[in-house]
């Protein structure tokens, strides 16, 4: 079989510098000890060590210029700031202490004029199209710094910088900023709260104000000033211990459908790993891979034009493993299966109730699945202890020992399951013609066994024809190679009359390793299978059925939105938190006859099941189909980012009801679909 070239590897950039690492605290202070240089080092060595960095365009950073930081900060501040490279250390202790959690060193003005140039650099080089996406690794931080102050290890606010840069050089109008440190960016609110160009996203500890930077206007009803009112997204978490279930929610039921009805044209992450697991500032459960994950939810909006910025993450380990997963998805690669239950934690799904009741005013995508009555929020723990809003000694200790051991496995979890010699391969007959795929996607000529490929048409008539039973063979070739680690990802072409039998056999053989776990997505004329198993190993859910049924646990079916809006709630409020529930092992996207699906729509399906299944996703499509939608889906499911679907438009009063409906039904076992906490049982 042939390797994959990786020819995308330059798509992505790495923007760094070593002088970065200079800056260093010069006295004793327990609070700022742990923005050490090695925060970088470490992580490059990691990026080094996994051969990422090689993979990608890596550009030196040069330091902003004065005027670049004007588009932020106010002439009197960048001053004060050029004047410590002269200060000796006990005046830099002094004007350190003027501000809040901030140390500075003779060579901060530097550093933290590279780290906003890095920002720039990459902006540019995404929107100029020299590369797809990047990650500018610096230090110091920057999304707590503000107009004319430091704050929170930062010194000059980097992503937003980028931002304004984005607007003003580029002439964009709508930029999206995630910001999943486990701090509250109160300095990129604070610079956009009254712009409607910027739409500012941030989780963050908040503990009902008890934790650090304990802001009023971090909770889940700030949202915005004047013309700007909507546009800031506060999802404060009021417990520690958020894990994998609790980000990707937030990002299906708050972020995505904010994001794709305020449809960016740049998506800029503020990337702050201390809401990973083992950080002593977050105290969060999130493992590494989870941001692969949501790197790569991100990267269906705005083109795949994502540029993420380095901000917090202070255990050295669990930042390092975190950078590696996000820009192991940049580069493309298939995302590691998510680890433990995906249930939200009740505190999580409280968080989750408030913010989606005060967006719900500006945002129709939010609105359309009933109101959202803001909870009553728990005081307490799970244990029904009251929280523990810093950790003695023994916790941290205890905490840090678990994160060694979740890390450990994970690092064991990564070298049983590399990344596979292939990402995509295609079987597409004479649908393959004329297709302009990518380079290092594998043209597949191979095909399974004869005596293989005939016993499984034995099940079915419809196989029989020698058309049918060529594309069988085709079809298992693929099934094995990704069942076998071979390939992530393959297509292939079937005809009209043996689709559902071809599909059949697929699931079959996909269930007969054992203990694999098969969603099949099939969406047109497509049924079930009668004599299919009800076992819990295959989740049966079909788009464009007659009506909206959970026929059992794992029959699902939903009529075909007519609507972007509509659409859009489907697989976000449906089909995605079902697959991340289910945890597959492979996904089969079946687009059968009539299935009525715009490439577009297609695209973005395949591309966002793509996730949940670690990249496993067998799509078969109906032969008649035009190779446009057949090289759309090769490309997406080897990394890019599909086409955009086109203006927003509001879902139907029936494709709401039919969501709705089966959302009820489904709630109790899948602890994915829910938007809001559970009431209190007495």
């Amino acid at each position: 079989m042939a390797q994959s070239d990786h020819s995308q590897a330059m798509g992505t950039a790495l923007v760094y510098h070593e002088a970065m690492t200079e800056a260093r605290l010069l006295w004793e202070d327990p609070e700022c000890e742990i923005e050490s240089p090695e925060r970088l080092t470490t992580a490059l060595e990691c990026l080094q060590q996994r051969g990422l960095e090689q993979r990608c365009l890596r550009l030196t950073a040069q330091e902003a210029s004065e005027a670049e930081l004007g588009l932020v900060h106010s002439p009197e501040y960048v001053a004060l700031m050029r004047r410590t490279q002269a200060l000796g250390m006990g005046e830099l202790q002094e004007l350190s202490g003027q501000y809040d959690a901030i140390y500075f060193h003779p060579s901060t003005f530097r550093c933290a004029r590279l780290a906003a140039g890095a920002g720039l650099q990459l902006v540019d080089a995404v929107l100029t199209g020299a590369v797809h996406n990047g990650l500018a690794l610096v230090r110091p931080p920057g999304h707590h710094s503000q107009r004319a102050a430091a704050n929170g290890f930062c010194v000059f606010n980097n992503v937003a910088i980028a931002a304004k840069h984005a607007q003003q050089k580029h002439g964009l109008h709508r930029i999206l900023i995630v910001d999943w440190d486990v701090h509250h960016g109160q300095g990129i609110q604070y610079i956009f709260e009254d712009d409607p160009g910027v739409l500012y996203f941030s989780w963050h500890r908040y503990e009902h104000g008890r934790f650090w930077p304990y802001l009023r206007e971090s909770n889940a009803d700030a949202v915005g000033q004047g013309q700007g009112r909507g546009f800031t997204v506060n999802l404060p978490w009021n417990q520690v211990g958020m894990g994998n279930a609790d980000y990707v929610a937030a990002f299906l039921h708050v972020l995505l459908p904010v994001a794709f009805e305020f449809d960016p044209e740049l998506v800029l992450v503020a990337a702050g790993f201390d809401s990973a697991i083992g950080d002593p500032e977050g105290q969060m459960q999130a493992t590494p891979e989870c941001f692969a994950h949501l790197t790569q939810l991100l990267q269906v909006l705005a083109g795949g034009r994502v540029c993420a910025m380095l901000e917090g993450g202070y255990h050295l380990e669990s930042l390092s493993q975190s950078v590696c997963m996000m820009v192991q998805a940049l580069l493309g690669d298939p995302a590691p299966p998510l680890s433990g239950p995906m249930v939200p934690h009740h505190s999580a799904l409280e968080s989750i109730q408030s913010v989606r009741a005060a967006q719900a005013p500006h945002w129709t995508s939010l609105q359309q699945q009933g109101p959202a009555p803001i909870p009553t929020p728990s005081t307490h723990s799970p244990e029904g202890g009251p929280f523990s809003l810093l950790p003695g000694g023994s916790e941290l200790k205890t905490a840090a020992a678990q994160a060694a051991t979740a890390l450990s496995s994970l690092l064991d979890q990564l070298r049983l399951r590399p990344t596979p010699p292939v990402r995509t391969a295609v079987a597409l007959t004479s649908l393959g013609a004329g297709l302009v795929l990518p380079a290092d996607v594998l043209h597949e000529e191979g095909s399974a066994p004869q005596e293989e490929t005939q016993a499984w048409a034995r099940l079915h008539k419809a196989l029989a024809k020698d058309e049918a039973l060529t594309t069988l063979g085709k079809v298992l070739y693929l099934l094995d190679g990704i069942l076998d680690g071979q390939m992530s990802s393959g297509i292939a072409a079937t005809p009209a009359p043996a689709a559902a039998a071809t599909l059949d056999v697929a699931i079959r053989r996909g269930l007969s390793q054992g203990d694999q776990r098969v969603l099949c997505v099939a969406v047109g004329q497509l049924d079930r299978p009668s004599d299919l198993a009800d076992d819990g190993r295959n989740l049966w859910l079909n788009i464009r059925g007659k009506e909206a049924a959970a026929l059992s646990t794992f029959h699902v079916s939903v009529p075909l939105p007519e609507t972007t809006g509509g659409f859009l709630n489907c697989v976000l409020a449906l089909v995605l938190p079902l697959a991340y529930g289910f945890q597959p092992d492979l996904v089969l996207l079946a687009l059968g006859p009539a299935h009525g699906l715009q490439d577009p729509q297609a695209a973005l399906l395949a591309a966002l099941l793509r996730v949940p299944a670690g990249g496993g996703v067998l799509a078969l499509v109906d032969v008649e189909s035009t190779p446009r939608l057949a090289e759309v889906l090769a490309r997406v499911l080897h990394g890019e980012a599909p086409p955009s679907l086109g203006p927003f438009s509001v879902a139907s009063p029936e494709d709401t009801q039919a969501l709705m409906y089966l959302r009820g039904q489904l709630e109790p076992h899948w602890k994915m679909l829910q938007v809001a906490a559970p009431a209190s049982v007495l």
